[in-house]
């Protein structure tokens, strides 16, 4: 994969919070990064879910944030679907509560998947796989 210096972010609407201090990590740790995300979640319209996949595969990489949110966050896990179907690096970062949760509380689509704790040193790392 061509590399494009993005990063995508896919997070939950009530999470929009998280996203900026994510942005700010990131902003912080390889500047020469862009963030790109989805401001709105409309994933029930066919033409947003085209213009998501796109967005997507644009990319280098995907950072989902993990967050109890998430469960219903239908957007977010259109979001998701698309990078794990582009095959790209994908990292998924979960606040203390999400780390902790039960796997069977998680869509299927993430039910299999590890979640990390949100830290410096797994964004760094994350981070440097993308510049490689």
């Amino acid at each position: 994969m061509e590399s494009t210096n993005q990063v995508f972010i896919s997070f939950a609407l009530k999470d929009a919070d998280l996203r900026d201090k994510l942005i700010e990590q990131i902003n912080k740790e390889s500047p020469e990064l862009t963030s790109v995300f989805m401001p709105e979640k409309k994933s029930w319209e066919s033409a947003w879910k085209e213009e998501c996949r796109e967005k997507v595969r644009g990319c280098n990489g995907a950072i989902g944030i993990i967050t109890a949110n998430t469960v219903r966050a239908d957007g977010q896990l259109w979001e998701l679907r698309c990078a794990f179907e582009a095959k790209m690096k994908i990292l998924l970062i979960g606040d203390d509560e999400a780390c902790e949760m039960s796997a069977k509380k998680f869509p299927d689509l993430l039910r299999d998947e590890d979640i990390l704790p949100w830290n410096s040193s797994n964004i760094a790392m994350f981070l440097g796989k993308l510049q490689r």
